[in-house]
C-alpha cells in the first residue's frame, strides 16, 4: 500500500510541474502574477495523495525543478556524457524524500534529472542547480567564492541570501513560498533566466556582496 501511495504521489507531482511550466510559457502577465500569489494553494491538492497541505520543502522542491526548465545554461555547462541534470543539496538536507520524488522520472532538455547530496562546495562542479542549506550560513562567503567562475545556479532560503551574493532566494509571503533574484551573480555565471520566470519573482536586485 505504501508503494502504491508513493507512486500516486509522484504521478500527481508530475502533473503540477507540467501545469506550472505550461502556464509560464503562455506569457500572460496577469495569470503569472496570480500563479505566483497562489502557488502554494495550487499545489496543495496535487503534491500529495491525501488532502493535507504540502510541506514548505515539497513546494520548494517543485520550484527547483521548474528553475531548471526556465534557466538557460551556456553550452560548455553540460553534464558528463550520459550524466544526469543534477540538482544538488549542500549541507544538512531539509528536503527528505521530497526532492527525490519531485525529480523521479523527469527530464530537462532531454536529460534525466537527479538529486545529489554533497558535503563540500568543490563537489558542486557538475551540479546545474545548488541548494545551499541553512547549515552552511557561516561558510556562505567561502562557498560563493569557490563557485565563482562556474555555471551553477545557487539557491537557498538563508536570510538575505540574494543580498549576500546568492542568485535565487526563497522567501515566505505568509504561508506561500516565493522567490527573489540577484541578477548580478546570475550574469557573472553566464546564465539566462527566462522573462517568464523573472516576472513571477517578488524582487529583482543587483548586489556584488559575497556572503557577508
Amino acid at each position: 500500500m505504501t508503494g502504491m501511495s508513493l507512486n500516486h504521489n509522484a504521478y500527481r507531482t508530475r502533473r503540477i510541474r507540467r501545469r506550472l511550466s505550461a502556464r509560464l510559457r503562455r506569457r500572460q502577465p496577469l495569470e503569472l502574477v496570480a500563479l505566483a500569489l497562489s502557488w502554494a494553494l495550487a499545489v496543495a491538492p496535487i503534491l500529495q495523495a491525501q488532502k493535507a497541505s504540502p510541506t514548505e520543502y515539497e513546494v520548494k522542491a517543485a520550484y527547483l525543478y521548474n528553475f531548471g526548465r526556465f534557466v538557460e545554461w551556456p553550452n560548455k555547462a553540460t553534464a558528463p556524457s550520459g550524466g544526469p541534470f543534477t540538482v544538488c543539496v549542500l549541507g544538512q538536507d531539509p528536503f527528505g524524500q521530497a526532492l527525490d520524488a519531485t525529480l523521479a522520472g523527469e527530464s530537462i532538455n532531454g536529460v534525466n534529472t537527479a538529486a545529489v547530496r554533497i558535503s563540500k562546495p568543490q563537489e558542486a562542479v557538475n551540479c546545474r542547480i545548488l541548494f545551499i542549506s541553512s547549515s552552511e550560513d557561516r561558510q556562505l562567503k567561502q562557498i560563493l567564492v569557490i563557485l565563482e567562475g562556474t555555471n551553477v545556479l545557487t539557491v537557498s532560503d538563508l536570510p538575505q541570501f540574494s543580498q549576500r551574493g546568492g542568485m535565487v532566494q526563497f522567501v515566505l509571503d505568509g504561508t506561500r513560498v516565493r522567490f527573489e533574484v540577484n541578477l548580478t551573480p546570475v550574469e557573472h555565471a553566464h546564465l539566462a533566466l527566462s522573462s517568464q520566470l523573472l516576472k513571477v519573482a517578488v524582487n529583482l536586485r543587483r548586489s556584488n556582496r559575497l556572503g557577508d
